[in-house]
């Protein structure tokens, strides 16, 4: 459970943190969308009414996790830190990967960690604040119409936002959401940030959260698993909970094997084979 046990999932904000009312929370990915909601919000709040917050899935690249750290002290913004559990846990619990169509880890280690979060934060300082998101239309067909007709000024309550996620009582609480960046484009971030991203991207990945995403693409599982010693550290994690399971984390037929290890490849060939995880070269970019 990290240094957050359930009972104690809510952090107890101290005194020089309440000295000054939270006018914006922005939920602290390490990635650049957020990154880019937090130094917008900048240009509106005073630095002391700014409250960054990070979900941890003890599932995230230790890059990601000194990027989180700098971005606090980058901006001089204090950033709280949470968790509720890990991924692999979440994975045994519900005997599958997560996927597009059953995101757990996700309800479970960011979006119920900051549901609790903001009712907890409203209550204790008598007022409620904006939650700065940064989802954008561009990043998806389903996000493009998701957020049709969303205003990047406008705020919204919370329930309308999200209404299976997040319930009414935030909205009484005064707690609204707002998506500052909806319709930036990927290259509108970049030059925002005017260097100050993850370096994950300049190594190649688009997206930067749990290290690989199991709910993603097999190629950038793929990629992350080949990495480096933490990418493959990962995949001998993920290979370990496919076994307990009996699931493949690897959805289509081209990738499915990569995620066998040498005892059950030589089941399926005519010979043992002592290939290792990480030497098997990638069907598509010889990773």
């Amino acid at each position: 459970m990290g240094g957050w046990g359930s009972v104690r999932l809510i952090a107890e904000l101290d005194r020089t943190a309440t000295m000054n009312i939270i006018k914006c929370v922005v939920p602290i990915s390490g990635g650049k969308d957020s990154q880019a909601c937090l130094k917008l919000a900048l240009q509106k709040f005073d630095k002391s009414e700014i409250l960054g917050l990070f979900c941890d899935t003890k599932f995230e690249h230790p890059l990601t996790y000194a990027h989180v750290d700098k971005i606090s002290e980058m901006y001089s913004i204090r950033i709280e830190k949470l968790n509720n559990g890990d991924v692999p846990s979440l994975v045994r619990k519900y005997k599958r990967f997560p996927s597009d169509a059953a995101r757990f880890c996700t309800d479970e280690l960011k979006i119920k960690v900051g549901k609790e979060f903001y009712k907890k934060l409203a209550q204790e300082q008598g007022k409620g604040f904006e939650v700065w998101y940064g989802m954008r239309k561009a990043e998806s067909s389903q996000r493009e119409k998701r957020y049709a007709g969303t205003v990047c000024d406008d705020i919204y309550p919370p329930h309308l936002f999200m209404p299976s996620k997040y319930p009414q009582y935030l909205a009484k609480l005064g707690v609204m959401i707002r998506l500052p960046i909806v319709d930036w484009q990927t290259e509108d971030v970049f030059e925002f940030l005017d260097g100050e991203q993850s370096p994950l991207y300049s190594m190649g990945f688009d997206r930067v959260g749990c290290f690989p995403c199991l709910a993603g693409g097999d190629y950038w599982k793929a990629k992350a698993f080949a990495f480096d010693d933490f990418g493959k550290s990962q995949r001998i994690k993920v290979v370990q909970l496919g076994h307990e399971i009996k699931k493949n984390v690897f959805t289509s037929a081209k990738w499915s094997l990569r995620n066998l290890d040498a005892i059950v490849v030589s089941r399926n060939r005519k010979q043992a084979n002592q290939d290792d995880l990480f030497d098997a070269p990638c069907m598509i970019c010889n990773i």
